[in-house]
């Protein structure tokens, strides 16, 4: 049976890719034709061109596929133009799904993000279940995939066979842009962070999130949200482990986030003169008050998630930086 693949070339899309090929599965990826397939070196799969915003090119990705991961997004902090966000994340997802329900294909994975789960008002964990609306998303990333998660939803209701995954800060091998979880690696492995704001995650291993992706196809629920996630951990923390790893030394100034707010607008500002991403995103500070800690124990428990130590997941990352020259 063959099955495509969005996103393949990215950090989550490519471990799928390649978790499906070692699982002897027919795997067809479809990425924009500039785009870089060093990611997916070593793994048997058929390249074909497409573009979320082109849907033509999506059918005939689609066809003689029975099964469809959607992984692919627009995935940043910042973008002069933030209308790049809707034309990927939401109209480019209505129209995958809607080219995948022509050709009626058996059932979907459709990766959204832990940003598009909730968190309860007074603190405490956020699940699957935890009420959110477009007003709590911060930035054009997190309300373009809640966008994107409403429109998945109302085709579930409709009849669309689809399961949701919310993957939390994936880390570990194969991050090539990097992710901005994994430019914090870098910068850190760098000597890059003097200081910093603290905050809450939670990290959980990338081919733990390709296997939640695949037990999602096999085991999910049609309809409901899975999130992939393991450990909730503070920045702090992670720089803890980070040191261990690196013998570099964690930071030990932590910065007032409100402080940092002024010069976040004004390096966002700058940004939009020159067209190069702000060194402080202010999405990034803003979302910086949010402590994103989750409970996920409905995918280990519905779908048999596997949970890799955290420590062993940001060592894989370390050793994957290093070995590929990233610091």
């Amino acid at each position: 049976m063959k099955v495509l693949v969005t996103g393949a070339t990215g950090f989550v899309g490519g471990a799928v890719a390649r978790a499906l090929s070692r699982a002897g599965t027919d795997v067809r990826v479809m990425a924009r034709s500039d785009s870089d397939f060093h990611n997916l070196d070593g793994a048997s799969v058929e390249r074909v061109p497409g573009d979320l915003r082109d849907p033509s090119s999506l059918r005939a990705a689609l066809r003689g596929c029975r099964q469809l991961y959607h992984v692919a997004a627009h995935y940043a902090l910042w973008a002069k133009d933030p209308s790049i966000f809707y034309e990927i994340n939401v109209t480019g997802t209505r129209n995958l799904l809607e080219a995948a329900r022509s050709l009626d294909l058996e059932r979907t994975v459709y990766c959204s993000t832990i940003g598009a789960i909730g968190l309860p008002p007074g603190g405490g964990v956020g699940t699957e279940e935890t009420p959110v609306s477009l007003d709590q998303m911060a930035g054009h990333y997190k309300r373009s995939k809640y966008l994107a998660e409403q429109e998945v939803l109302k085709m579930a209701r409709d009849g669309f066979p689809v399961v949701i995954v919310n993957p939390s800060a994936p880390v570990g091998e194969g991050d090539v842009k990097p992710t901005p979880t994994g430019q914090v690696i870098v910068d850190f492995m760098k000597g890059r962070m003097p200081a910093y704001i603290e905050t809450g995650m939670n990290i959980v291993d990338v081919d733990d999130v390709a296997a939640g992706h695949l037990l999602a196809m096999h085991k999910g629920r049609i309809g409901e949200r899975y999130i992939l996630g393991n450990a909730n951990l503070m920045l702090h923390e992670v720089f803890e482990v980070l040191s261990r790893l690196t013998g570099v030394r964690a930071p030990t100034i932590k910065l007032p986030r409100l402080a940092i707010l002024p010069l976040a607008y004004a390096n966002e500002w700058i940004a939009h003169l020159t067209g190069q991403p702000p060194r402080i995103p202010l999405e990034g500070v803003k979302m910086a008050k949010y402590k994103m800690h989750y409970d996920c124990s409905k995918a280990i428990r519905e779908l048999g998630l596997p949970q890799t130590p955290p420590e062993v997941a940001l060592g894989k990352a370390v050793r994957w930086f290093r070995s590929h020259g990233y610091a």
